[in-house]
C-alpha cells in the first residue's frame, strides 16, 4: 500500500487516538479534536464527497480562513483520490470566478456568506455542482440548490459510510504515488495564476526529507512540539507546516482565530515551532519599536538599551554560524532574567525552539535582532513548484543573508549564463494543470526545475538569492542591478512598509516608498505632529525627511549606480483587492507602473539633485 498524508493520520489515529491533533478557538475558549475524532471527520466528509459523486481525479475547492474543516475537507478529498484546489479568502470574486472556472471544482468549499457571495457573482461555473458553507449567518434566505450546510455535508457522509462501509478505505488502500492531491495556484505577479500540481509522491519526498534525510530542527518536530496555523493554507508552506508536519510529526495545530488576532493568539498558544513570512518578522519587530518608544523615559532608557544588546547579540551569533561564545552566553543569561524573557513573552516567542522565515527575501538585520533576543531564526528556501524542498539553514550551521545549504538527496545548480537557480528531485512538480506550454518552460525534459530566482554561493556551501530573474534591473547605462536587496534595506526600516526601486532602462534609480502607518503614526504623536488619513501623514515634509534619512543610510552601503537618486511617497497603501498586491503581499510590478505611472514620470523629467 503507498503511504500518503491521509494513511499517516489513520496510523496516527490507531497508535493515539486520545492524543490531541488540533486545537481551535471558539467563544472564547479553546476546543481540542483528537487524532481519532480528525479521522472520523475525515471519512464522514470522504463518504460525503463519495455520495456528491466525487471520483478520483476530479477537483474540490476550499476558500476559507484555517480551520479544522480545512484539513478535514482537504485530507477527504485525498482520501477518495481526488485532488483540492485552495483559494485565498482575499481573493476577490474575479480571482475566485478565474480559479474555479480553471481548476473545473466541482464541490467547493466557501467559508461563509462573503465566500459564497464570491462563487454565486462568479458567472457561469459548469463543473461547479455544490457549494459547502461552514458559517450560516445571512445564508438562511439564499435558495440557490447547490447550497449544502456543512452540517448536511457530514449527515450524509454518514448516511454513504453506513450505507458503504470500507468504501473510502479501498480508495485510500488504491492511492498511486502518482495521485495529483493538490493544485497550488502560483501568485500571479506576471500573468493569470497557475495551478502546480503536487502528487502523493511529491508530499511524501517533502516529508521525508525535512523530518528524515535532512531535518530541519534538533530535535525532529514530534507530538509535543506546537504550531500555530495563521497563514493561509492555499499557500505551499503553510500546507506543509501545518497540514503535512501534523499528519507526518504529529504536530500539535492551533488555529488562530483571525489575521487580526495573530498577536494575541501567538501569547496564548506560545508555540515551539513559527514560520513567518518577511512581512510578519518585520512587523513583530516594528511592533516592539512602538511599544518601547510609547514607555515612560526611564523605561525607554532601560529598553533601549537592552535592544542595542540584542543587535550586538545577533551580529556576533550571525557572525559564529549562530552559535554563542562563551561571551555572549553570559550576556544573554542576564539579558534573559531581566528584559529578554518578558519581551519573549509578550511576543508569543517564549518558546520557540525554531524559528523560520521563507516566501520572500528580508533583510538580515530584522533576523538579526530576533537571534539577539534568542529565537533560533532559519532562513530556508523551497517554492510552489519545487513542494517548498530546496535549501535551509540548519542548526549551527547558519548563515544569515543566505537561505541555507541544499537539502540532502536533492540537486541544485546555478545556470552558468544567468545565474537562475535549478533543482531537480523527487518534490519537483508534475506540471502546471492545463497548460503544457508553461509546463515544458519551467520543467526541463531532463527534470530540471527552473525557478525564476538568481542566486550565487557563499562560502560554496550556502545559497544566496540575489533576486528574481524577471525582477533585474539593466540601467540606460548596461548596468545589472538586484533590486530587492536594495528594497530589504529600506524596509528593514520600522517607518517603511513597502519599497518598490525602479530604473529598468533609465538612467538611474528611483523609489515609491510606502510608510508603515502604526510607526510614523506613533512617531507623529510624539512630535505632537497631527494628521489624519495615511496620505496626509505620508505627505508631510517631516515623514518625508525622515524617509529620506533612511533612504540616506542605505545608500551609504551601496555602490553609486545602485543608489536611490529620487524617491516619491505612496499616497496608499498598497492592497490585494486593488491588483497591486499579491495574495501573499507581493508586489505586483506591473501594476503599481500603471497605477503610480505619474509619481515615476515625475522623478525622471528633468535631472536634477537627489530629493
Amino acid at each position: 500500500m503507498t503511504r500518503t498524508l491521509v494513511t499517516r493520520i489513520r496510523d496516527r489515529a490507531s497508535a493515539t487516538p486520545d492524543r490531541v491533533a488540533m486545537r481551535e478557538k471558539r467563544l472564547g475558549l479553546w476546543h481540542e479534536i483528537t487524532w481519532a475524532q480528525y479521522w472520523d471527520s475525515i471519512l464522514d466528509v470522504a463518504h460525503a464527497l463519495l455520495a456528491l459523486d466525487v471520483r478520483p481525479t476530479d477537483r474540490v475547492g476550499v476558500q476559507s480562513e484555517n480551520r479544522p474543516e480545512w484539513l478535514i475537507l482537504d485530507m477527504a478529498a485525498v482520501a477518495v483520490r481526488a485532488t483540492t484546489v485552495g483559494l485565498y479568502p482575499t481573493n476577490p470574486t474575479a480571482e475566485t470566478s478565474y480559479l474555479l472556472s480553471h481548476s473545473g471544482a466541482c464541490v467547493h468549499l466557501a467559508e461563509d456568506q462573503e465566500q459564497v457571495d464570491k462563487v454565486l457573482e462568479a458567472g457561469d461555473l459548469p463543473d461547479l455542482r455544490r457549494i459547502v458553507y461552514v458559517e450560516p449567518r445571512g445564508l438562511r434566505t439564499y435558495d440557490d440548490p447547490r447550497l449544502l450546510s456543512w452540517e448536511e455535508l457530514v449527515a450524509m457522509g454518514r448516511a454513504h459510510r453506513a450505507a458503504h462501509p470500507g468504501a473510502v478505505e479501498a480508495l485510500v488502500a488504491a492511492a498511486e504515488p502518482s495521485d495529483v492531491i493538490t493544485l497550488v495556484y502560483t501568485s500571479g505577479t506576471t500573468g493569470p495564476p497557475k495551478g502546480a500540481m503536487l502528487t502523493v509522491a511529491n508530499a511524501e519526498f517533502a516529508l521525508e526529507t525535512v523530518l528524515e534525510r535532512s531535518p530541519l530542527t534538533d530535535p525532529i518536530p514530534g507530538p509535543k512540539d506546537l504550531t500555530l496555523s495563521y497563514l493561509p493554507l492555499c499557500h505551499v508552506a503553510e500546507r506543509v507546516l501545518t497540514t503535512w508536519y501534523n499528519a507526518g510529526a504529529g504536530t500539535q495545530v492551533n488555529f488562530a482565530e483571525s489575521i487580526e488576532t495573530v498577536p494575541q493568539n501567538l501569547r496564548e498558544v506560545q508555540p515551539t515551532l513559527f514560520f513567518a513570512v518577511p512581512r510578519i518578522w518585520e512587523k513583530l519587530l516594528a511592533t516592539t519599536r512602538i511599544k518601547l518608544d510609547s514607555a515612560t523615559p526611564l523605561k525607554r532608557r532601560y529598553a533601549a538599551f537592552w535592544m542595542r544588546r540584542a543587535d550586538r547579540l545577533g551580529a556576533t551569533l550571525a557572525a559564529n554560524d549562530g552559535r554563542h561564545t562563551a561571551g555572549t552566553r553570559v550576556v544573554y543569561a542576564i539579558g534573559w532574567l531581566l528584559f529578554f524573557r518578558a519581551l519573549r513573552e509578550r511576543l508569543g516567542l517564549r518558546r520557540v525552539r525554531h524559528a523560520s522565515c521563507g516566501a520572500a527575501p528580508v533583510a538580515p538585520e530584522v533576523l538579526q535582532f530576533f537571534m539577539g533576543i534568542g529565537v533560533a531564526m532559519h532562513e530556508l528556501y523551497g517554492m510552489t513548484e519545487n513542494t517548498a524542498i530546496a535549501t535551509c539553514n540548519r542548526v549551527g550551521r547558519v548563515r544569515l543573508g543566505t537561505v541555507g545549504e541544499v537539502h540532502d538527496g536533492i540537486e541544485l545548480r546555478l545556470d552558468e549564463t544567468t545565474g537562475e537557480i535549478l533543482t531537480r528531485h523527487a518534490a519537483n512538480f508534475v506540471g502546471y494543470w492545463r497548460d503544457p506550454d508553461a509546463t515544458a518552460r519551467t520543467l526541463s525534459a531532463e527534470g530540471w526545475l527552473h525557478t525564476g530566482d538568481v542566486g550565487e554561493w557563499v562560502e560554496g556551501t550556502h545559497l544566496r538569492i540575489t533576486d528574481r530573474m524577471k525582477d533585474i534591473i539593466i540601467t540606460a547605462g548596461g548596468k545589472n542591478v538586484a533590486p530587492s536587496e536594495i528594497e530589504n534595506g529600506l524596509k528593514a526600516s520600522p517607518y517603511i512598509k513597502e519599497a518598490v526601486v525602479i530604473g529598468d532602462g533609465r538612467r538611474y534609480l528611483t523609489a515609491l516608498i510606502g510608510i508603515e502607518l502604526d510607526t510614523v503614526g506613533a512617531w507623529a504623536q510624539q512630535r505632537r505632529l497631527g494628521f489624519t488619513t495615511y496620505r496626509d501623514l505620508a505627505e508631510k515634509e517631516e515623514v518625508r525627511a525622515l524617509v529620506q534619512g533612511v533612504v540616506d543610510e542605505v545608500n551609504a552601503r551601496h555602490n553609486p549606480v545602485e543608489q536611490i537618486k529620487h524617491f516619491r511617497m505612496l499616497p496608499k497603501e498598497l492592497d490585494h483587492e486593488d491588483g497591486e498586491l499579491t495574495a501573499t503581499q507581493k508586489v505586483k510590478r506591473a501594476a503599481i507602473d500603471r497605477a503610480f505611472g505619474d509619481l515615476v514620470e515625475s522623478m525622471y523629467a528633468t535631472e536634477r539633485t537627489p530629493s
